[in-house]
């Protein structure tokens, strides 16, 4: 989540120092919730059937795993920087802690990408109902990215505590959906069968399995945010393990919760049919006689929050680099009025507009599935990172993740990356690499320009920690 404050600094400073483990709690919550539950339900039980519950399960035990790498460098080193900073404290290479941040930012977009789509096709039809062509689908996702973008430009101050009013009313949503499930049981209805059927027709019960469980992912990232909160909590070692942990296994038992009551009452034929519908699906097979409306508008309202944080965050880490001064320095301009980064808005925004255009109709699936491979290439890194910073000593105490679990969990991340391994389409990987060729490119014109000017020197000078400043 960005943060924009234009207090004065000494209120900044204030600031940091008041968000305790609560606070942080529903602020993981707040950011695992959204998209990928809401749009990506019908997907992931088309790829493993009626056991939709376990790749929501093995998401979890894979970021549960990479979250203790977390937990350890945010005790460690407690600055707002993620990814990128571990990266480059423990391989000191500028271009490597680049393509970290890069993937980070791209993954904002694809994520963002993804969820308008789930809002054009499915939610924002459902809440007003009327009928949408493929080509409309993609027409009103495309406004709504532009939408996104001016209200990006206005400006937008998104606090912690507003994050828990919104993290309430998606659960809100969620709980509708174990709600109808336990009513419909309690009445007789559902299939239990179901639960342990998995979807082999065309490809192993293995591949099966990782395929759904590396798009089941999407629905998981977004703890590794809280890590930016960092310098705004009043004792990082002590409240993050159990507000980053708790807040994971929280969002897993609701997911795992909400894919048996889906699975119970639809076969995984009906679900994947539904596509980004599946949990409106869900309400009207459970509960026709339940105002189904309400739950539209929890979820128009779901993927808007999702979309809107994300492209926040993108055109933040594309400002950020350029005034690192590792991209085209353009990137970096900001308007004089709104003081908002707007080069970086529109950049964002188009690249989002291509990748609706290219993905399609299906544009949920596979955006969803490539903001999880670039997140698990990051993942990766980082379980590596925290096993070679171990040689880095410092004087506080922090938390110190059993070695197990970052080794476990960048064998997992690394897993679910490979192809032919991680059951997914080669058109996530043309998207994830095309995003990241772009960054290349982008990275070596301004490299290019700064040698013309004797200038090349300031990109070793690179500094992660002034993305998220």
């Amino acid at each position: 989540m960005v943060t924009e404050n234009t207090a004065a600094p000494e209120e900044q400073s204030t600031l940091k120092r008041v968000m305790g483990s609560k606070l942080l709690y529903f602020f993981v919550i707040g950011d695992i919730l959204g998209t990928g539950i809401y749009a990506l339900t019908g997907t992931v039980a088309g790829k493993v059937g009626g056991a939709l519950w376990l790749p929501f399960l093995l998401a979890f035990v894979v970021a549960f795993l990479t979250a203790f790498a977390y937990l350890e460098l945010v005790g460690k080193y407690p600055k707002a920087a993620g990814a990128a900073l571990y990266t480059n404290k423990a391989f000191k290479k500028p271009f490597v802690t680049f393509l970290v941040a890069f993937a980070v930012m791209c993954s904002g977009i694809t994520s963002a990408s993804a969820a308008a789509m789930a809002f054009g096709g499915t939610y924002l039809p459902a809440a007003f109902d009327f009928e949408v062509t493929d080509t409309t689908k993609i027409v009103v996702a495309v406004i709504f990215i532009g939408l996104l973008a001016v209200v990006n430009f206005v400006g937008v101050a998104h606090s912690v505590k507003a994050n828990v009013v919104l993290t309430i009313i998606e659960l809100s949503g969620l709980a509708i959906i174990i709600c109808v499930g336990l009513f419909a049981v309690g009445g007789g209805d559902g299939e239990p069968g179901r639960l342990l059927e998995i979807n082999t027709a065309d490809q192993s019960w293995l591949l099966a399995i990782t395929a759904a469980t590396s798009i089941a992912f999407f629905a998981m990232v977004g703890f590794e945010d809280s890590v930016n909160m960092a310098e705004e909590c009043t004792d990082p070692p002590r409240v993050f393990p159990k507000a980053l942990l708790g807040g994971l296994a929280t969002a897993a038992v609701i997911y795992v919760l909400v894919a048996l009551t889906s699975s119970l009452l639809l076969t995984s034929s009906e679900l994947a049919a539904a596509e980004s519908g599946a949990l409106l699906k869900v309400i009207d097979v459970g509960a026709p006689g339940f105002p189904r409306w309400i739950f539209e508008w929890i979820g128009v309202f779901a993927v808007i929050n999702s979309a809107l944080i994300n492209m926040l965050m993108a055109s933040r880490l594309l400002y950020g680099m350029a005034n690192e001064r590792i991209l085209p320095r353009v990137f970096g301009t900001v308007h004089p009025f709104r003081r908002t980064p707007w080069v970086s808005i529109i950049v964002t925004s188009g690249i989002a507009v291509l990748l609706l255009i290219f993905a399609g109709t299906d544009g949920v699936s596979a955006l969803g599935g490539t903001t999880a491979l670039l997140l698990l290439c990051v993942f990766t890194v980082v379980n590596i990172a925290v096993l070679v910073l171990r040689k880095d000593t410092v004087e506080h105490n922090h938390f110190r993740a059993p070695t197990f679990a970052p080794v476990l969990g960048a064998i997992l991340c690394l897993y679910l990356v490979l192809p032919g391994l991680s059951g997914k389409t080669a058109r996530d990987y043309y998207i994830g690499l095309g995003l990241i060729g772009l960054g290349i490119v982008l990275w070596a014109v301004n490299w290019l320009v700064l040698r013309s000017r004797g200038e090349q020197d300031a990109v070793k000078q690179f500094d992660p920690q002034a993305l998220k400043d």
